[in-house]
């Protein structure tokens, strides 16, 4: 008999909470079907999740992710966490000190929160960056578990950016 595979915890970070990290702690989660624990905050949330992060969970990958909420760090402080993956570089930049207990990673990526346009335009925006995180996190859940937090690995990963032709 096989020894249950460890869980690991994983805490994505953005500025406002309300995009990048939310698409990532949701789209994480569903990807390794329960295999690790996902968390978001923000170093500034902006107190509420994004129409189009919603829009495109549901619509595009068809996960439901109207639980969502835009949280501060203050929110996941009592907790540990194997990973912390920031997905901004001001996130990067403010995380505190007591989230560095685990590996720290930087993926960066614009916010489809700050693309000016017209609605279709937007939600392009929201859908690039949901394909990069997911085609990152695939990646991710390949490796061993032990590859899973090695620095080199990590930074590999955060240049993953899938063609134009993949599918979701």
């Amino acid at each position: 008999m096989t020894a249950p595979r460890q869980r690991l915890s994983v805490l994505i970070l953005c500025t406002g909470n309300s995009a990048r990290s939310v698409l990532g702690e949701y789209l994480l989660r569903d990807l390794s079907d329960g295999e690790v624990v996902t968390a978001s905050a923000g170093s500034q949330p902006t107190g509420r999740v994004h129409p189009l992060a919603l829009e495109v969970l549901s619509q595009d990958y068809g996960i439901d992710a109207s639980d969502a909420t835009s949280k501060g760090l203050d929110a996941v402080a009592d907790r540990d966490f194997d990973l912390v993956l920031t997905v901004c570089d001001q996130a990067r930049d403010r995380c505190p000190i007591w989230l560095a207990k685990g590996q720290k990673a930087h993926w960066g990526l614009a916010d489809p929160a700050g693309i000016v346009g017209d609605r279709a335009t937007q939600r392009r925006a929201f859908e690039r960056t949901a394909e990069i995180l997911s085609e990152r996190f695939r990646r991710w859940l390949e490796l061993d578990l032990e590859e899973r937090l090695d620095p080199e690995r990590l930074a590999d990963l955060a240049t993953v950016s899938p063609s134009t032709e993949a599918s979701r």
